[in-house]
């Protein structure tokens, strides 16, 4: 049944917070921003609004703060796991500022979220990099994602995360 209040669902803002998540990670890589500066201008001035004509879709601003923060406090633990991830040859330093906002944030939810399917979290980060990407780059991601989710769960298989 479809929602008679045409609001977004909590899953949708959620993927929302996402996708802001890593526009915000990005910026902060190549603006040289602070953390605090770019979480208050992309709440004061992006989530749900409209920006040079695109519209930002509602999102769920403690998620997106969460993965910001989690990503910022934890990179030092992330990046050698994305690291070991990629492909020989290819390690972080070679990859876009994009990607790397990309893959540190699904990294982040599969090491540090242990309550999220890992199926979902993939999902999403592919449908981010789909966003930013037209080539191989979303199987790229799915590839790393799926790689660090069967590394962090004895039990995955594809999707599924063992019940605990």
């Amino acid at each position: 049944m479809a929602d008679p209040t045409n609001e977004p669902r909590p899953a949708n803002q959620r993927g929302s917070a996402r996708l802001a998540a890593v526009q915000a990670l990005y910026q902060m890589d190549v603006g040289e921003q602070t953390l605090e500066e770019t979480l208050a201008q992309f709440e004061s001035y992006r989530l749900g609004r409209e920006v040079e004509g695109e519209q930002y879709l509602p999102a769920d601003a403690d998620y997106f703060r969460h993965i910001v923060r989690g990503v910022v406090t934890n990179q030092i633990k992330l990046d050698p796991v994305i690291n070991n991830a990629l492909q020989g040859g290819w390690p972080m330093t070679r990859i876009d500022a994009t990607l790397r906002a990309l893959l540190r944030a699904g990294v982040f939810e599969l090491t540090m979220r242990k309550d999220i399917p890992f199926k979902v979290v993939i999902r999403e980060y592919v449908d981010v990099a789909n966003a930013f990407y037209e080539d191989e780059v979303p199987g790229m991601v799915n590839g790393v994602l799926d790689a660090v989710a069967r590394k962090y769960s004895e039990g995955y298989a594809g999707g599924e995360q063992p019940q605990t």
